[in-house]
């Protein structure tokens, strides 16, 4: 029996989602390129791989709701002519190991290495009181809708480990058939993954929907 290490990047990934503001800015859920790290999540490491999750910041300004949310129109990153609220990315890599077994390759063992960022918008100014108690809620709202698209991340990683461990290709003695079929299949759960995220931000974001009445309870407290 023949082993064949194989680690490599799987996908790096970004949920995103476009809502207009009144004022002419488009906020969105995109990639920040560089951010300030706030805090981090405890890290699962196991014999199956690790998973691990983090926070990071962008700074804004302003002592009221309308203010704090122009500045995220002006201050968030840009993709585009739009501006992001927050965004969930992620960092895939597998320890893969590949097993001939007579004239077949099986995939004997699929470990992933997860890490999750979500990056969200802070005051760089204390706010008053009453302003501070709508920020509040308005972020751990938004923290919140970033979390469900974290899980769905997660949930896909796990989908791909439950097809990936076992997997076999007949007539494969090089292992080479089974790569570019296990390419298919993780771009098939990808797929699936962004759909989710898709369907999720479009219910979120319509007239009524969760982060809509966040927004609105944001800026129109003042």
């Amino acid at each position: 029996m023949r082993l064949i290490d194989d680690r490599k990047v799987y996908n790096a990934g970004t949920r995103r989602t476009i809502a207009s503001m009144r004022n002419g800015y488009q906020i969105c859920f995109c990639l920040l390129m560089t951010a300030v790290l706030l805090g981090a999540f405890p890290v699962v490491v196991s014999a199956e791989g690790r998973i691990a999750e983090r926070i990071e910041t962008y700074p804004i300004n302003g002592r009221t709701g309308m203010e704090l949310y122009l500045s995220i129109g002006e201050r968030g990153p840009k993709l585009g002519n739009t501006r992001a609220i927050a965004h969930t990315t992620f960092d895939l890599k597998w320890t893969r190991k590949y097993e001939r077994r007579g004239n077949a390759c099986v995939l004997g063992v699929a470990k992933p290495w997860l890490t999750i960022t979500y990056t969200v918008p802070k005051p760089s100014e204390n706010l008053p009181k009453a302003v501070k108690a709508r920020w509040e809620r308005f972020a751990a709202g938004v923290l919140a809708h970033e979390k469900v698209h974290g899980e769905s991340i997660l949930q896909m990683v796990r989908t791909i480990e439950a097809f990936s461990v076992g997997f076999t290709v007949d007539d494969d003695p090089q292992c080479k058939k089974i790569r570019a079929e296990l390419t298919r299949r993780l771009a098939e759960a990808s797929a699936t993954q962004r759909k989710q995220g898709r369907d999720f931000d479009r219910e979120e974001f319509r007239q009524g929907g969760n982060m809509h009445r966040l927004i609105l309870e944001l800026v129109n407290g003042d």
